[in-house]
């Protein structure tokens, strides 16, 4: 099986930056598109950032100039670097990924975590 575990939430000003963490571990052989989805109180989940296997990035409209997402293939890790954080993004962020999950016959799968609170406020 494949896990992934979230860190780096908490409490920030506005104003302020958070890096959030998300690694995975289990049978990976390698892992596709790696992505920060978000839900806030009351609202649906929506993608924050993606990162496919080849570096290329997209983000949501809201936290362009503002958030940056990597990745580090040899941990198994992606980041979520948050800047010049506003009270509209507290939320719960999760992470999610397509993974390629060994042994053979190879399974691909969707992974999510179990998501970090990140709270924006004075």
């Amino acid at each position: 099986q494949v896990q992934l575990v979230e860190s780096g939430g908490g409490l920030v000003q506005p104003g302020g930056s958070l890096r959030v963490s998300c690694a995975a571990s289990g049978s990976i052989f390698s892992i596709n598109a790696m992505g920060w989805y978000r839900q806030a109180p009351g609202k649906q989940r929506e993608l924050v950032a993606a990162i496919t296997s080849g570096g290329s990035t997209n983000y949501a409209d809201s936290v362009k100039g503002r958030f940056t997402i990597s990745r580090d293939n040899a941990k198994n890790t992606v980041y979520l670097q948050m800047n010049s954080l506003k009270p509209e993004d507290t939320a719960v962020y999760y992470c999610r990924e397509t993974v390629v999950a060994g042994p053979t016959p190879y399974r691909y799968l969707e992974v999510w975590g179990q998501g970090t609170l990140v709270t924006v406020s004075s």
